[in-house]
């Protein structure tokens, strides 16, 4: 009795070996990072917070107390100086410039200033493309192919857009099935 394909047992075949040589060498040099300071203790990065609110300020001067521009502006100092609180309350180390730097070196330490964003656009990105494919198969499978892929039936794409946030599993479940993938025979090779 045959449960996976072809397909699927080569697909993971080449997960694994691929996880086995990502976690099987150990990290050969260890970043130091005698240059960065915490945000916090950086005299530069305090020196950036306030020449930015010192040119907020010299803006404000120019409006009178009650008008949208000058509320506006109080509106810039007050989100400037929660971003430069957040930067300094988090592990960000800054630069001799006092600008906030990413460490993308895999310490968990430094984790959620790449790993975290970084599969967050995964997800965004897998999303996009889930659901594009999904209604390129609405499409195909409608009466009017041609059309519907040129001019988006508007109600048809929301509502594959909202079904799409679990593409992962849906992936998986068309990966099980052995949908997901296009037969060797569908694929075509460029002559060489």
């Amino acid at each position: 009795m045959v449960f996976f394909s072809k397909k699927f047992k080569r697909f993971f075949i080449n997960l694994l070996s691929s996880f086995l040589i990502l976690f099987s060498f150990e990290s050969i040099t260890h970043a130091e990072f005698n240059q960065l300071t915490p945000c916090k203790d950086s005299p530069a990065f305090q020196k950036r917070l306030t020449n930015s609110i010192k040119k907020l300020d010299n803006r404000l001067k120019l409006y009178q107390e009650n008008t949208t521009e000058y509320k506006n502006i109080q509106k810039e100092i007050a989100s400037t100086k929660s971003r430069f609180e957040k930067y300094s309350d988090s592990s960000l180390l800054c630069g001799k410039e006092g600008l906030p730097r990413i460490i993308a070196t895999g310490q968990w330490n430094h984790v959620n200033e790449f790993v975290l964003p970084g599969l967050l656009f995964l997800y965004i990105t897998g999303w996009i493309g889930w659901v594009g494919r999904k209604y390129l198969k609405y499409a195909a499978n409608s009466e009017n192919s041609f059309d519907n892929e040129i001019i988006i039936n508007v109600p048809v794409a929301l509502s594959i857009m909202n079904s799409g946030f679990l593409w992962p599993v849906e992936a998986y479940k068309e990966l099980i099935n052995g949908d997901l993938l296009a037969d060797e025979d569908n694929v075509t090779i460029s002559p060489r």
